[in-house]
């Protein structure tokens, strides 16, 4: 499945290891994630929000194997950090994880989520064509 770029140049470029726009060809099958917080699944949280991006990428990832996709097949992710200070470290853990084509990518900073030790919480949508 080829998905197409968009970044016309009447638009910024992308402040990051993004892309503006993403095509996905008709009959492709999506898979959209809840969003995956930094969690162990001994119910132990990392204090830094560097580990804890690495858990949710992880925890994306294990949902996206189980559907028969990888990191490839993301064209868009949407991240919420609770610190402005927090952005560097997360998208140096975000552009870990993607692949080329860069998928779309939004990053919020929000008041909190449902617990305190919480600082990060991502969402992935994939797309792949059927075998």
């Amino acid at each position: 499945m080829t998905k197409q770029v968009f970044n016309p140049s009447s638009v910024r470029k992308p402040f990051g290891h993004y892309n503006h726009g993403l095509y996905v060809p008709p009959g492709a099958g999506l898979l959209v994630t809840s969003g995956q917080l930094g969690i162990r699944p001994d119910d132990t949280i990392p204090p830094d929000v560097t580990a804890q991006a690495e858990l949710c990428f992880e925890a994306c990832k294990a949902v996206l194997e189980e559907a028969g996709m990888t990191f490839a097949d993301v064209i868009r992710i949407s991240a919420f950090v609770t610190r402005r200070e927090d952005f560097a470290p997360y998208m140096a853990v975000r552009d870990r994880y993607t692949l080329d084509p860069k998928p779309v990518s939004t990053l919020i900073i929000v008041s909190g989520f449902t617990r305190p030790e919480f600082l990060v919480e991502v969402e992935v949508t994939a797309a792949k064509a059927p075998a």
